[in-house]
């Protein structure tokens, strides 16, 4: 039986949805304080670049944060600021994304990218952590849940990609990655094209409204976005990670990312964007059946990257699963 609660402003019947698309600075300010970036940390195969917020005090709990494809640490800053006074939050650019270079091995599966995660944790004796994912990152934090539980505290995922079949036809483009060929020829495509022009459409494929970012924010972006495309591994990592996310999409038995999910047991916060153009919100419904003991917030406003977008609405929604983990701990004690 599923423990789904739904969260929204208007509450019946039990459940709650957080249907306010017009926060004030939803999504716009800068963070007061940006993440630091730490020193490069060797794991087996692969060097990680970990950035950390200030925390505001120094017994906060652990949390690390997981980007999703093509994503970095800086797609979790405004949260991170968010949440300063709640955890000490890193967050780990997975190998070949962000500053953090390719493997050793050229092995960027789910499973990898959860290894690699898994490593960082036990490297810096961090677990158990408050794990966040996005996308990508909530498939491999789904499974790092599932396989090492002694490393999670709870479990928050915004828009996972978990298998959805057929996926949406706005995501295609994005699977169509993993076939031989393709990235090469969108190389050739976008050849030529302004990086402004280029990064535009990747926000809009990412946000429910690109409208939402300053002119500052979509700046550094563009910066960025100009910083990975002109390394030369860039659209290499990004055909085998989609490689990777297609594999795990039709793994079965106990690799099942569905199946996975089933196993986790500890508190999950599930995120979804109702004009989400790559994780459709109909799979909302079976994440909250298959982890168990989860509540589901809905932001219809939101895209992929609800925590870009809607941090405020995200770090609430969190802080009071922190506070119903802690009252069940409370209960539980007493019993």
């Amino acid at each position: 039986m599923s423990g789904l609660r739904e969260v929204s402003e208007t509450v019946t019947a039990g459940a709650v949805v957080a249907a306010d698309a017009e926060v004030e600075g939803a999504g716009t300010a800068a963070p007061t304080r940006t993440p630091r970036a730490l020193t490069e940390l060797s794991v087996p195969g692969c060097r990680l670049t970990v950035a950390a917020m200030e925390p505001e005090r120094a017994d906060l709990p652990p949390a690390v944060f997981v980007h999703g494809l093509g994503g970095s640490t800086q797609n979790w800053a405004l949260l991170m600021d968010q949440l300063a006074g709640d955890v000490d939050g890193h967050a780990v650019d997975l190998p070949g994304f962000g500053q953090s270079p390719p493997p050793d091995d050229a092995d960027l599966s789910v499973s990898a990218h959860m290894r690699a995660v898994v490593d960082y944790l036990e490297l810096s004796a961090r677990g158990p952590v408050h794990l966040f994912g996005n996308s990508l990152g909530g498939a491999v934090a789904t499974r790092l849940a599932a396989l090492r539980p002694d490393l999670v505290r709870t479990l928050t995922l915004i828009s996972p990609a978990l298998p959805e079949l057929p996926p949406q036809p706005t995501a295609l483009p994005t699977a169509l990655l993993a076939m031989p060929g393709v990235p090469g020829l969108f190389g050739r495509l976008v050849r030529g094209q302004p990086v402004e022009q280029q990064t535009e459409a990747l926000l809009d494929l990412c946000y429910g409204d690109p409208g939402l970012i300053d002119a500052e924010r979509r700046q550094e972006m563009v910066a960025e976005y100009r910083r990975r495309m002109a390394l030369p591994y860039t659209m290499d990592v990004l055909a085998r990670t989609a490689r990777g996310i297609v594999r795990a999409y039709t793994e079965r038995g106990s690799q099942a990312l569905w199946r996975q999910a089933e196993l986790v047991s500890v508190p999950v916060l599930l995120v979804y964007g109702l004009k989400d153009k790559l994780v459709s919100y109909r799979m909302a419904r079976r994440a909250g059946q298959a982890f168990w003991n989860s509540r589901l917030l809905v932001l219809p406003e939101a895209g992929h990257v609800a925590m870009m977008e809607y941090p405020e609405l995200v770090a609430q929604q969190f802080r009071e699963l922190l506070a119903e983990t802690a009252r069940g701990a409370v209960a539980a004690s007493a019993q």
